[in-house]
């Protein structure tokens, strides 16, 4: 069984990893930390994230780029805003051109 504290810090250790101008997944960040069934996991901790200014909690996003977090920021615009300040264009909350602008943790990172 996860603990969920130890299981919310690694994921933060990982989002402050994400370059900017990239995003990744839930499902992406839960994969690399090797609990891939996760992803809901994954989302609660960026949920609880938001007041935590180290974070960049905006870069993570649902499997197909859409902005499913944007409702935990303090407006409905702040995510996109913040991704586009990055130079990722979103159209309808979601990333045009996602997969050009994914990270992939597994792929960039050694496995802890």
């Amino acid at each position: 069984m996860l603990k969920k504290a130890d299981f919310f810090s690694d994921v933060y250790d990982v989002v402050r990893l994400i370059p900017k101008g990239r995003v990744t997944s839930y499902g992406a960040i839960a994969a690399y930390l090797g609990s891939k069934q996760s992803s809901r996991m994954v989302g609660w901790a960026m949920n609880a994230s938001h007041k935590m200014s180290d974070v960049p909690s905006h870069r993570v996003v649902n499997r197909i780029g859409i902005l499913t977090g944007k409702n935990h920021f303090g407006n409905a615009m702040e995510m996109q805003e913040l991704l586009e300040k990055e130079g990722i264009v979103i159209q309808e909350d979601k990333i045009l051109n996602f997969k050009h602008f994914f990270w992939d943790p597994s792929q960039d990172l050694k496995i802890p």
